[in-house]
C-alpha cells in the first residue's frame, strides 16, 4: 500500500507462536479506528518457523510486509532496516511478544498527527518482569539515561514506540542504539517528544531474548553516544582541551621541582637531583599523556575535515 496512514514495525528472533494472534489483535485494532496500514515483521534470524508464519500472514493480508535477515544481526539492525522500507506516515514499533498492546496505537497516532508530536514513546509504568532481575535494573538505568542524556522519559527501553515520518527517514542507529532512538532524534532537532503510559502484558509464549547484560552495555551506549554527540565534529575540544592541561601542569610540576633544587642549592641546603624525586615521573606522564591526547584531538580533526561533506544536515520543513 502506497503510504498508509500508520506502518507497524515489528522486530522479531522466534515468535512463531505469537505472531498470528498479534497479527489478528493489531488489524481488528486498525481497522476499527478505520486506520489505513501496513505491517511490517523483520525477522532477525529466527530459527523457528516465524518466517513460515509470515507468509502465511502475507498470503491472506496484502498488508503485511516480510523481511529476513541471513542471520542474527540484532533488534537495532532490524529497526534501521524497518525505518527505511516503511512508508506510513506515522511509524509504530513494537516487540513481538504479545507484551505490548495494539490498543494503544491510535492514541499515539493522533499525538503525532494532531497534537504535534515528533516522537511518543510507551512507559510501562506496571510491569509484569521479577523485580531483581528485570524491574529494578531497569530504573536505575532509565535514571541513569535520563540524567545523562536530558531526556526526560521513564522508559527508554519499551519497545512501543511512534514516530513522525521524517524522524525515522532522518536520522541513523547502529549497533545497539535502539534504546536512545529519542536521544538521537533530540539531538537531530525533533525534541518535541511525549510519552505515553501503555499497558504490559505478561509474556504468553517462549521466553525473553535479553539478559542482565543488555544494562551495562545499554549504559556503555549512552557514554558512547553522548560523547558522539558532543565531540564527534570537534575531537579538539575534547582531546585538546585535556591534553592542553595535561601539559600544563606536567610542566608547572617540573618548574616546581627544578626551582626547588636551586632554591635549596642558594641557600646550602641539602638537595636532591629532579630525576630522583617521584614527583618528576608523574610530571613526565603528565606532559607525555597531555601530548598523545593534542595529537589524539589533531588527527581527529583531520579525520572530520576530509569527512565534512558527509555530514548530514536536517531541513525540517520548507515554505
Amino acid at each position: 500500500m502506497e503510504n498508509p496512514e500508520i506502518s507497524i514495525l515489528i522486530p522479531l528472533l522466534n515468535e512463531a507462536e505469537s505472531l498470528p494472534e498479534l497479527h489478528d489483535w493489531i488489524v481488528g485494532t486498525l481497522e476499527a479506528e478505520k486506520l489505513s496500514y501496513e505491517i511490517l515483521f523483520i525477522d532477525d534470524g529466527s530459527k523457528d518457523e516465524s518466517w513460515s508464519v509470515i507468509e502465511a500472514l502475507k498470503s491472506k493480508n496484502p498488508a503485511v510486509r516480510g523481511f529476513r535477515f541471513s542471520r542474527n544481526y540484532g533488534k537495532t539492525a532490524a529497526l534501521n532496516t524497518g525505518f527505511k522500507m516503511a512508508n506510513g506516515q506515522v511509524i509504530v514499533t513494537m516487540d513481538a511478544d504479545l507484551q505490548d498492546n495494539p490498543e494503544e496505537i491510535a492514541v499515539m497516532y493522533h499525538k503525532i498527527k494532531h497534537e504535534g508530536y515528533h516522537l511518543i514513546s510507551g512507559w510501562k509504568k506496571k510491569r509484569h518482569d521479577p523485580l531483581l532481575s528485570k524491574n529494578l535494573p531497569s530504573k536505575l538505568f532509565n535514571w541513569a539515561a535520563r540524567k545523562i542524556s536530558g531526556v526526560p522519559l521513564h522508559d527508554f527501553n519499551c519497545g512501543l514506540k511512534a514516530y513522525d515520518r521524517k524522524v525515522v527517514k532522518n536520522i541513523n542507529i547502529y549497533g545497539e542504539m535502539h534504546r536512545y532512538i529519542p536521544v538521537i532524534a533530540k539531538w537531530a532537532g525533533f525534541d518535541r517528544i511525549g510519552e505515553q503510559v501503555v499497558k504490559h502484558q505478561a509474556r504468553k509464549y517462549g521466553y525473553t531474548k535479553f539478559g542482565i547484560d543488555r544494562f551495562i552495555n545499554g549504559f556503555l551506549d549512552l557514554l558512547s553516544l553522548t560523547f558522539i554527540n558532543k565531540f564527534g565534529s570537534r575531537p579538539m575540544h575534547f582531546f585538546g582541551a585535556y591534553g592542553v592541561l595535561a601539559f600544563v601542569l606536567g610542566s608547572l610540576l617540573t618548574l616546581f621541582l627544578i626551582g626547588e633544587k636551586l632554591y635549596n642549592i642558594w641557600k646550602l641546603q641539602p638537595y636532591r637531583n629532579v630525576t630522583d624525586n617521584p614527583l618528576f615521573f608523574l610530571a613526565l606522564v603528565l606532559a607525555l599523556v597531555g601530548v598523545q591526547l593534542f595529537l589524539a584531538g589533531f588527527l581527529g580533526e583531520l579525520f572530520v575535515r576530509q569527512n565534512a561533506d558527509r555530514i548530514k544536515y536536517i531541513i525540517e520543513e520548507e515554505v
